[in-house]
């Protein structure tokens, strides 16, 4: 059976919704030589702030990494603050000239409240669904999908909430500015494979027309008479 990509839907979602902002997203950045990747990167124009990011500017930091996992344990903290370890290293000038360490903010994202990782640190509510937590010598920004709530400006969170009426609020609610958006959400509805699909603003029926359409329109003119009876 084949596994949804949520890291890559989500990413995209984070895209489209930077789009026209001092923020470029980055998706599965490579870390090292054995190869490791951040599921999302959010770099800013340096010194540069938009209000659109709703919790991604709790501290003035331009470089933002972001882990979605589910469960959240102490593990993907872990993890979370070696990929803030050599990304630093990658990004700074040189290894004694590192970007100083109020530049980046580390936050994690997941559907149900991390009650593991609450067994080793205090998670301090930052919010409804917002959550701080001192790991090590680092604080990461925790977003409990399912607690946010359901407000228009939340619509990003709450597509990625594994609630059906918020996942349903959320894909009404959201804006989309890139065109492929439009196909990401698509892929959402099929991968949720529930029965309120019909109601959405982009079907399941939608995104297989859309699939058809830029199939052919990627096809040469030859190729979309092969077939044809004479």
């Amino acid at each position: 059976m084949q596994t949804t990509d949520w890291h890559h839907l989500f990413g995209m979602t984070l895209k489209d919704f930077f789009t026209d902002t001092f923020y470029d997203v980055i998706l599965e950045e490579e870390m090292s030589m054995k190869k490791q990747y951040l599921d999302v990167l959010i770099v800013s124009e340096k010194g540069r702030e938009d209000r659109r990011p709703r919790y991604l500017t709790a501290l003035k930091a331009w470089q933002r990494i972001i882990s979605m996992r589910e469960p959240f344990d102490d593990w993907t903290a872990d993890e979370l603050l070696g990929h803030f370890v050599s990304y630093r290293k990658q990004a700074s000038p040189s290894l004694k000239k590192l970007l100083p360490r109020r530049d980046f903010r580390l936050y994690g994202v997941c559907t149900r409240y991390p009650r593991k990782l609450a067994r080793y640190a205090k998670l301090r509510p930052a919010g409804t669904g917002i959550y701080d937590v001192r790991w090590g010598a680092r604080d990461i920004r925790l977003i409990v999908t399912r607690q946010i709530p359901q407000e228009r400006r939340n619509a990003l969170w709450l597509m990625f909430s594994a609630v059906r009426e918020s996942v349903r609020y959320g894909v009404s609610k959201y804006e989309g500015r890139l065109d492929e958006m439009s196909s990401t959400i698509g892929q959402m509805l099929v991968k949720y494979q529930v029965g309120w699909i019909n109601i959405m603003p982009y079907t399941v029926e939608d995104y297989r027309k859309e699939l058809e359409r830029n199939v052919l329109r990627s096809l040469t003119p030859e190729r979309r008479l092969e077939g044809l009876s004479q």
